[in-house]
């Protein structure tokens, strides 16, 4: 009987793998250049955390969360989001001692029992960002402009939207026109919907059900409801990003799906997956890190999923094709398999990333493996090339053809000059 892997639960099997270490290395890059230090978090975390962080009213800890109990019988749960972990591990060690202003961020799996539709599985992975200890309102767009400079430098096309959810003194204004709103609605919205608009109303507003959306696109808007300081806060936001030239809109209606938000959220969108337009989503959370029991400390970050990305970066099959192998060795024949062997770990040595087939098959068998690879150059080496001590060194993008000594002597030697001659 053949085991398969879980529902929703996916291989990245190897033609994909380098889909996912180029969104990755992208990412780490521009992290870096803003600042950022990577954290890793455990999978397995105390089910109180997510309880207290996300809401216990949200559809993840209600629904979704993988939540089991340990030998002992405490309850633990796998991680279904980034933010809560980071956090924790943040007041834990007491890292705002170490630097006032931290800037974090986590890539990894995440786990929810929910229905797998395109881009979202049981299993998915999240880059996770966060900065601990800043509450400027051009923090908050220099954030969104980081999340936007990792889609625009990978290349796909993503449109951003940006709300405000104000803060503990104006959100109960708007929650009381809200649950006048619902209360006259009561016998059209289904039965989550009911219960929420008693325990959290703002919830209500994240609902999928199709009705419901109907139902509540004439609610009540809560950037009609911001106080002062609010109001002020999200103009400067809006001011920022225009400042760093990020296109943007206004979605007074996005409330995301998680209860610690305060202030600014935002979702980046795509049209091309279908009904799970977003693919990454964020914003402000002052108030989370005192509630997990730590110091009184303004919080901000986002998390974008990498499936999605990887999905995108299928359907733009130029982005793709980077070149991911530095040079190929066509070998033909015994002894030059023999010379192969040695020129291609010789290489390897120097930094280059090299490869060669070890099945003496024919030159055009060999040529479609270097193209497979997306090589930028291929060596051919033949009982010609041997007895003449030179090779020939193809240029897979211009497909230009020279000769190049084959190394006789020092390989060390032979290696560096050929990786310094092709500036690779």
């Amino acid at each position: 009987m053949k085991v398969k892997a879980l529902k929703g639960f996916k291989d990245i099997l190897p033609d994909e793998v380098g889909s996912w270490q180029f969104i990755e290395a992208t990412a780490r890059d521009i992290f870096q250049r803003f600042g950022f230090s990577e954290i890793k978090v455990p999978i397995l975390e105390k089910t109180s955390l997510f309880a207290r962080s996300i809401g216990e009213t949200t559809d993840i800890v209600e629904k979704e969360m993988y939540t089991f109990e340990d030998r002992n019988g405490a309850l633990i749960t796998m991680r279904p989001e980034g933010t809560a972990s980071v956090l924790r591990a943040f007041i834990e060690h007491s890292l705002h001692t170490k630097k006032p202003v931290q800037k974090l961020f986590t890539i990894g799996p995440m786990f929810r029992h929910e229905r797998p539709q395109m881009g979202r599985l049981r299993q998915f992975h999240q880059m996770s960002v966060e900065v601990l200890g800043a509450d400027q309102p051009l923090l908050d767009a220099e954030v969104m402009a980081m999340a936007w400079s990792v889609l625009d430098t990978i290349g796909l096309p993503i449109s951003l939207e940006i709300n405000s959810l104000g803060c503990a003194a104006c959100r109960p204004d708007f929650n009381n026109a809200l649950v006048d709103f619902l209360e006259e609605r009561k016998g059209g919205i289904c039965e989550d919907c009911e219960r929420r608009r008693h325990k959290n109303p703002l919830r209500v507003l994240d609902c999928k059900s199709e009705n419901c959306q109907k139902l509540y696109k004439d609610s009540p808007s809560i950037l009609d409801h911001l106080c002062q300081g609010c109001d002020d806060h999200f103009k400067v936001v809006e001011q920022g990003l225009t400042m760093l030239n990020i296109p943007y809109k206004v979605n007074s209606f996005m409330v995301r799906g998680l209860d610690y938000y305060t202030r600014t959220t935002f979702e980046l969108i795509t049209d091309a997956l279908g009904a799970q337009s977003a693919v990454g989503a964020g914003g402000r959370y002052d108030g989370l890190v005192k509630q997990l029991g730590g110091p009184n400390l303004p919080g901000i970050g986002f998390a974008i999923g990498m499936e999605r990305l990887v999905l995108l970066l299928q359907q733009h099959a130029e982005i793709q094709k980077k070149p991911k192998n530095d040079i190929f060795i066509a070998a033909l024949g015994p002894a030059a398999q023999e010379k192969a062997f040695v020129i291609t770990n010789a290489l390897r040595k120097r930094g280059l990333t090299a490869a060669m087939d070890y099945a003496d098959r024919s030159l055009k068998a060999q040529m479609k493996q270097a193209d497979k690879l997306f090589s930028k150059y291929t060596l051919i080496i033949g009982d010609d090339e041997l007895e003449r001590g030179e090779g020939t060194l193809r240029n897979m993008v211009t497909k230009e053809q020279v000769g190049v000594p084959l190394g006789r002597g020092n390989m060390d030697l032979w290696s560096q000059e050929l990786a310094e001659k092709l500036e690779i």
